[in-house]
């Protein structure tokens, strides 16, 4: 059966009192921005509910892409109809028989907007659930836990008929939790930590430090393709890309070997927090989780924040791999995340890095580096890419590469 009109339940919405209409209109717009390949439906997004009228477009591929936009609670394809009672029968019957099976209990469900409408709701509950019982052999009425729902609204302009509840993806609309960035690596854990950020309302611009020819321009298009992969929650994302090759040569000149990661992921922190500022957001999200690795110790922790007052967040930070695993292969992001193609965060490691680094110290040996012109130059060599949920990064060599894998 193919659906006209898609209607969506908010999510958490419902209890946000006088920002309701803030919330509702930011969820308008990230439906819009998520549906933008479908250029003929029709957003309209009301106190109540959330109308997608679908204009002919593709109703399986507008279901799929839905479902991954924060503020949803769930929705309901619909088919629109004359308000004529004989055509409201004849579909509600064909709807039920197909998801009849032997057995299955069924109820109906109306809500009348069109008081002006010749049967009121009863009436209408009985007819339909009549003309079902009369037409389906063996199907049977049960009004508390049916198998089969089918919705009725009579509307203003016209009958839409429904049975099918979709689930959404719930959390906040992103842009209602206010803006941040996030530190994007190419592994695992930060496009995850992205999900999590984007599910309670924030809206994020990535930063992605590469450092070529250490690191190559596959990886690079992973950190896109991962960052398109994401945008699917939120329409669009700013991907920044900071160049870090001199930050890191420096600092591996400079530095003793047991702080190179500490004073690279301070210089990291800087620049990010930097870029934050310089963008009007307000905190900067990482993928870190506490005692994954020897840089996410409290005391390396400690030292790495102490370079901003910035709020530095970090949804992981008590989750196990496997939680964070789970959850990235729901997302689609894991077998991205998997690719071997190295970043910043793995070259010039060290063999022996400190794992609870002195505060003291961190600072001492910063100060062997020119902080702020390094800060300057890579932040003047900052490129901005606005990626579109969808788009392709990754050449067709990689693609097949990652099947096999």
């Amino acid at each position: 059966m193919h659906y006209t009109e898609i209607m969506v339940r908010y999510g958490e919405l419902s209890t946000k009192g006088k920002n309701r209409k803030d919330f509702i209109k930011q969820l308008g717009r990230n439906v819009r921005a998520v549906l933008h390949p479908f250029s003929t439906l029709e957003v309209k997004a009301q106190r109540d509910r959330l109308h997608v009228a679908l204009h002919d477009e593709n109703d399986k591929q507008v279901i799929a892409a839905l479902q991954g936009v924060f503020g949803i609670e769930n929705f309901y394809p619909s088919i629109q109809i004359d308000k004529d009672m004989d055509v409201i029968k004849k579909t509600v019957v064909q709807m039920a028989q197909e998801q009849y099976t032997p057995g299955a209990t069924f109820k109906i469900n109306t809500r009348r907007q069109d008081k002006s409408f010749e049967y009121d709701t009863n009436q209408i509950n009985n007819i339909l659930g009549d003309h079902v019982l009369s037409n389906i052999d063996g199907i049977s009425v049960d009004v508390k836990h049916p198998d089969i729902s089918i919705r009725v609204e009579i509307r203003m302009n016209g009958a839409f008929i429904s049975s099918e509840i979709i689930h959404g993806a719930g959390g906040l609309p992103v842009g209602t939790g206010g803006r941040a960035t996030m530190m994007l690596s190419g592994g695992i854990d930060s496009p995850v930590a992205t999900y999590l950020a984007m599910k309670r309302g924030v809206k994020i611009d990535m930063i992605h430090f590469y450092s070529p020819p250490y690191t190559s321009e596959q990886a690079l298009n992973k950190a896109k393709q991962l960052t398109s992969v994401l945008a699917k929650y939120s329409g669009n994302i700013q991907f920044i890309q900071v160049p870090f090759t001199e930050v890191q040569e420096t600092i591996k000149e400079k530095v003793p070997e047991g702080y190179l990661m500490t004073i690279q992921r301070r210089m990291m922190l800087r620049i990010a927090a930097k870029i934050t500022q310089n963008r009007h957001c307000s905190g900067v999200f990482t993928g870190e989780a506490l005692g994954q690795v020897a840089s996410q110790t409290l005391e390396s922790m400690q030292a790495i924040n102490d370079v901003t007052t910035l709020p530095v967040l970090r949804p992981l930070v008590s989750m196990d791999k496997e939680d964070i695993i789970k959850i990235s292969k729901n997302i689609n992001t894991f077998d991205l995340s998997i690719l071997p193609f190295e970043d910043c965060c793995t070259i010039f490691t060290p063999p022996a890095p400190k794992t609870r680094p002195s505060l003291e110290k961190s600072r001492k040996f910063e100060g062997y580096i020119d902080v702020d012109g390094l800060m300057k130059r890579a932040i003047d060599g900052i490129q901005i890419t606005d990626i579109k949920a969808g788009q392709e990064f990754m050449n067709q060599d990689q693609d097949v590469f990652a099947e096999l894998l």
